[in-house]
């Protein structure tokens, strides 16, 4: 019975699902005459930069209507697979990540844009390797985004983040720590993502997420787990029990530093304009391993598609093709947020965004000596994903040492995926 319970649940959510998708199909002509090209994303009332792409594409082009169809960002994979399935219409696919992105274009879901991706540069271009497979190319990315520090000027002092080490932050965030209870402030807040730590580690020691061998990750789960001993960071099981955000910690003067993405820029400058926050905050390179003059970071670009069945492929080209493009680029680069396209002039408008900071330590922030991609593609990378979050969880919690994850993390891999 109880599996028969599961069974029909599970129906329910995917008819629901197929159901959703095939209403947002609709019309591939709009009722004053203009073609219609519907794009998937997430969140739209609360992700600026859609409206920036939209609006912008539109006013170049004005014979096109472009409509977002809006899901919600925790559901986003799982339901652009299923309208995928489903023979869903929806002319333009926004891939969350490269996983994705793999997915659907080795099940031939997407339209190739090995053309426009030639006709590109990979030094103006970043990111724009990450989406080739076997020489061809079936989403462009539009924006970049990597990891940096972000801090509380007001909290961290005179301190010099422009180029510290994980053993440094480690001390300035203990430093940082003040107060107890309710009125407490934390050197440092570290999210409950396992890339956090592991993504961290893959990027600068060269260690490989895919493989099966995880002894790379120690030293940086030990920095981890030094910051929780230390009580200088929030603690894991607290964070995940009462879904602490990254943004209220640091908002709300909670967290003097936070280890997170570009993306969150944009976020920032958005709250402080609406009065929803005042903190003066400014980006650092991520820490390193050693001070080496390096930075090194991890990342994921976000791309556009074009679906396989689009009604309107011509115009959803069109679309995907400006989005990733220059014009595109100048166009999110206004809302404080990083392109895949970037030259001289595009990131002097970054910076000129009201707000954003623009010191020399966050400038040095914007430019990376490298940025590994957060999970390398392949068809084991979502299972290998669950195993490797799974671990983390327990280790981070306590449930189990550091040693006795890393094990199970490499036979688990080993004998559940290899």
């Amino acid at each position: 019975m109880k599996k028969n319970r599961t069974l029909l649940a599970s129906l329910a959510v995917v008819s629901s699902l197929v159901a959703t998708a095939c209403d947002a199909s609709g019309s591939s002509t709009a009722s004053d005459g203009r073609t219609v090209v519907k794009v998937a994303l997430w969140n739209y009332a609360t992700t600026p930069e859609w409206k920036a792409l939209i609006d912008g594409f539109e006013a170049k082009n004005p014979d096109i209507d472009v409509q977002p169809v809006d899901i919600l960002a925790d559901d986003y994979s799982d339901k652009v697979t299923t309208m995928l399935a489903g023979g869903d219409t929806t002319d333009v696919l926004t891939m969350k990540n490269v996983t994705d992105y793999a997915r659907y274009a080795t099940r031939g879901q997407l339209m190739p844009l090995t053309d426009v991706a030639a006709e590109r540069s990979a030094q103006a271009y970043s990111g724009l390797e990450d989406f080739d497979l076997q020489g061809k190319y079936y989403a462009l990315p539009y924006r970049q985004d990597f990891w940096v520090l972000y801090y509380n000027k007001a909290l961290v002092g005179d301190a010099d983040l422009s180029h510290l080490t994980w053993s440094q932050f480690g001390d300035l965030a203990e430093e940082s720590t003040k107060g107890s209870g309710t009125s407490k402030v934390y050197g440092t807040y570290l999210h409950t993502w396992r890339s956090v730590v592991q993504a961290i580690a893959s990027a600068q020691t060269g260690g490989d997420l895919l493989s099966g061998d995880y002894a790379f990750m120690k030293d940086q789960y030990t920095v981890a787990l030094d910051l929780q001993k230390a009580k200088a960071t929030i603690p894991f099981s607290t964070a995940s029990s009462q879904k602490i955000t990254y943004d209220s910690q640091f908002t709300t003067g909670k967290a003097a530093m936070v280890p997170m993405g570009t993306w969150w820029a944009a976020a920032l400058l958005a709250e402080k304009a609406e009065g929803k926050n005042d903190v003066d905050w400014g980006m650092a390179p991520i820490p390193q391993r050693t001070d080496d003059g390096k930075a090194v970071t991890f990342g994921s670009p976000t791309a556009f598609a074009v679906n396989k069945k689009a009604r309107n492929a011509d115009a959803a080209e069109k679309f995907v093709t400006w989005a990733s493009g220059p014009e595109g680029a100048a166009a999110i680069a206004k809302i404080g947020v990083v392109p895949s396209y970037t030259d001289g002039k595009i990131m002097d408008t970054f910076f000129g965004v009201t707000g954003m900071p623009d010191d020399a330590t966050s400038r040095k922030a914007m430019q990376p000596s490298q940025v590994q991609l957060e999970m390398p593609v392949s068809d084991k990378s979502s299972d290998i994903d669950q195993i490797l979050t799974e671990e983390h969880q327990l280790v981070m919690s306590g449930e189990t040492s550091l040693d006795k994850g890393i094990t199970e993390m490499d036979d688990r891999v080993k004998k559940e995926v290899k």
